[in-house]
């Protein structure tokens, strides 16, 4: 299929076929509902983190607070939504399940392509921002209250002594702390393996572009994402933002044109008078992905390690809450939501 959301590249790989074996066993529709359920607990409590922390800071990174809209192309599509409802109504998240004119409301700039979709799922509650703004500015902070930070340090392994870590050693010296705590995305995996510790996070390459915005008005409010092709294109100021496509190949960073025309033909067909794609900036990351979709975090056997890595796609969607659960988790505590399903000991 031209423009697939999911890519594969052939490799004698053992991890990624484990890994792919695994997220399989939880393609069911029992799994599923667990598996979502525990990602919407922590996604819709890191939102609230979050909004406490824009309060509290006054933190500001060209952050929307206008919804995510997922549209649909088929029946089918719109059909599949019932099992997603149901955990919304579970955790009592608020959703609309619109028509084409109701989804206009939201995204009016659509009206010029609205015969290519039946309907979407609008989540309200739901906001953007930039990431990068984000990041940098809460690192001042961070810097202003007393910590600090070793950037262009390389860690080589983790030392254990007994049953837990002893320091953290690098090519600037050995780190020693009372506890530690491991957030190294894909590369959690490879670190934590001399410790005997094993857990499934593989890298699921991912592609953006960010595209200038040439007109206001014909160009999303917020957060768009188009069901068919898995990619999400959100309002970043004056410049859109489109991500996508989930890649296998390892931890290869080469950026692929035919992952960019992708992006650009999605981007191009919903809003196609909204920004400059031949101006586009092109760059690739890659996510760290568990196989059940949700992230590892919490406690290992190790008494003083904790981990916060696997958190794919939403790594920013559930920041602010697993940094204050693992804030509380690690100073003894009780933690302000369930933590069932969370840590490494579910596998």
């Amino acid at each position: 299929m031209h423009h697939s959301p999911l890519v594969i590249k052939p490799m004698l790989d053992m991890a990624m076929w484990r890994w792919g074996l695994q997220m399989l066993r939880n393609c069911t529709e029992d799994r599923y509902r667990v598996n979502k359920a525990r990602m919407v607990r922590l996604a819709e409590y890191s939102r609230d983190c979050l909004r406490q922390l824009r309060q509290d800071t006054g933190i500001r990174y060209d952050e929307r607070m206008q919804g995510t809209l997922q549209l649909f192309r088929t029946q089918k599509q719109l059909d599949g939504t019932a099992k997603d409802i149901e955990v919304l109504n579970e955790y009592g998240v608020p959703y609309q399940l619109l028509d084409r004119v109701g989804y206009l409301e939201y995204e009016p700039a659509l009206a010029e392509v609205k015969d290519k979709f039946i309907g979407a799922l609008r989540l309200p509650g739901d906001e953007t921002g930039d990431c990068f703004v984000f990041t940098n500015a809460l690192a001042e902070m961070a810097r202003s209250l007393g910590a600090k930070f070793r950037f262009g340090t390389r860690i080589q392994r983790l030392a254990s002594e007994g049953q837990g870590v002893s320091a953290v050693v690098t090519d600037q010296g050995n780190f020693i702390a009372d506890r530690y705590l491991l957030a190294l995305g894909s590369y959690s995996t490879a670190m934590l393996e001399p410790l005997g510790l094993k857990i499934p996070v593989y890298p699921v390459k991912g592609f953006s572009i960010t595209v200038p915005i040439t007109d206001t008005a014909m160009a999303p409010r917020s957060t768009i994402m188009d069901e068919t092709h898995k990619v999400a294109v959100t309002r970043l100021g004056d410049r859109i933002r489109v991500g996508g496509t989930a890649q296998l190949s390892g931890f290869d960073l080469q950026l692929e044109p035919e992952r960019r025309q992708t992006l650009e033909f999605v981007v191009t067909d919903l809003f196609p008078r909204g920004g400059d794609v031949t101006r586009a900036n092109f760059w690739t990351g890659l996510r760290p992905m568990t196989p059940d979709g949700t992230p590892i975090v919490g406690p290992t056997r190790l008494s003083n390690l904790w981990l916060a890595t696997g958190h794919g796609t939403l790594g920013w969607t559930m920041a602010a809450g697993t940094g204050r659960l693992l804030a509380d988790w690690m100073a003894d505590r009780t933690p302000e939501i369930d933590t069932e399903g969370l840590a490494v000991a579910r596998y």
